[in-house]
């Protein structure tokens, strides 16, 4: 039996829910998804790869990874200050009526909104005033999830990948990049700044040991 360890690629698959009313929130398993009623088109269903101890998947995830099996299948008990934190009171605001009326929104309790790059979820709306909580919605919970680490990742160039979705939050589209022996050329599709692309350089090289050498370009279209 293969026991995972810090720095390890796993592929995992995972289904959290929340303690108190078992509500499904997240998954990998489309079929759970679907048949919760909590399927979303837009999200890419499947096990996902991470690296143990680099807060690739949730903190309270990732700190429980360490010494399981691969192959076995655990339920994990996740307080919410390793989950998403609690409630903070200074996050919850009052703001006036009149200010949705300019926007021709119609405010209502459970509509999500975007101010000044922040989402709050209206919680009520009493006269002219409307109480908008800009808590993370999970914040103040207690979570639970099964997870099933499927295998140990070893090709690197899954190993990269996974580093720079999780890790570094860089996603397929966002560039291109080849890999031979150790020598990594990774082509951005949009502006990095240099210090930014030392910091991507040295987690790289810290968590894939076999990539010892790294050369980055970038192939910036504009549309005429």
């Amino acid at each position: 039996m293969v026991i995972i360890k810090k720095g390890d690629f796993v592929k995992l698959e995972y289904t959290g829910r929340t303690k108190t009313d078992n509500h499904l929130f997240d998954t990998t398993d489309e079929k759970i998804a679907k048949k919760e009623k909590h399927h979303n088109s837009k999200v890419k269903y499947g096990p996902i790869t991470a690296c143990v101890g680099q807060k690739h998947v949730l903190k309270g995830i990732d700190d429980q990874l360490d010494g399981k099996k691969i192959g076995e299948t655990y339920k994990l008990d996740i307080g919410m200050d390793n989950a998403f934190g609690k409630k903070d009171p200074k996050l919850m605001r009052i703001i006036s009526s009149s200010l949705f009326k300019k926007q021709k929104m119609n405010p209502v309790p459970g509509l999500q909104i975007n101010a000044e790059g922040m989402i709050g979820t209206i919680r009520s709306v009493t006269g002219g005033r409307v109480l908008v909580d800009f808590n993370h919605p999970l914040a103040g919970k207690d979570l639970i999830y099964d997870i099933k680490i499927i295998d140990k990742v070893n090709d690197t160039n899954l190993q990269l990948e996974s580093l720079l979705e999780y890790g570094v939050a860089m996603n397929k589209k966002m560039y291109d990049y080849s890999l031979e022996g150790g020598s990594l050329n990774l082509k951005l599709k949009f502006k990095m700044p240099k210090n930014l692309q030392e910091k991507i350089s040295e987690k790289i090289k810290e968590t894939i040991p076999k990539i010892n050498k790294i050369k980055f370009s970038e192939e910036i279209t504009t549309r005429e």
